[in-house]
């Protein structure tokens, strides 16, 4: 559960990182296809070469995600819900996914600013993910 505090720092985060959040969604998309290359298997139809307009795209749709579970911090499932049942019924993205997704964006958002990633700011960040990404599994039950 993301305390008022929590909140507050993960809300602060997307402030920061704001016009940078498209291209560090494509970033964290890249990183996990080159980190966990079992992933790439739900994008057959994509070039996940570093660069393409594909993988840029998605990351498009992976920050504007993001921030819509920003701007709904109190309500990541409403928030969420037609993203949980798309992914979850017609794609049928492995679980793990989102939690590895959710890793590589925190480190690209450590790389690109490492002076914002302070312990008070990191932990929250990280539950914040994982609260994301526990509500886009939940329609998997």
């Amino acid at each position: 559960v993301l305390s008022p505090a929590d909140k507050s720092n993960v809300k602060g985060v997307f402030a920061k990182i704001g016009g940078q959040a498209e291209e560090y969604g494509a970033d964290a998309l890249e990183r996990m296809f080159a980190t966990y290359p079992q992933t790439k298997t739900y994008f057959p139809h994509f070039d996940l070469g570093k660069g393409s307009a594909q993988v840029k795209g998605h990351g498009k749709k992976v920050a504007a995600a993001l921030v819509e579970a920003v701007n709904n911090i109190d309500d990541l499932a409403g928030a969420l819900s037609k993203l949980s049942d798309l992914h979850a019924q017609k794609l049928r993205v492995d679980p793990v996914n989102f939690k590895l997704l959710g890793q590589c964006f925190l480190v690209v958002v450590a790389t690109g600013n490492p002076a914002l990633l302070t312990p008070e700011v990191h932990a929250p960040l990280d539950k914040f993910l994982c609260a994301v990404g526990t509500v886009l599994t939940a329609k998997y039950r």
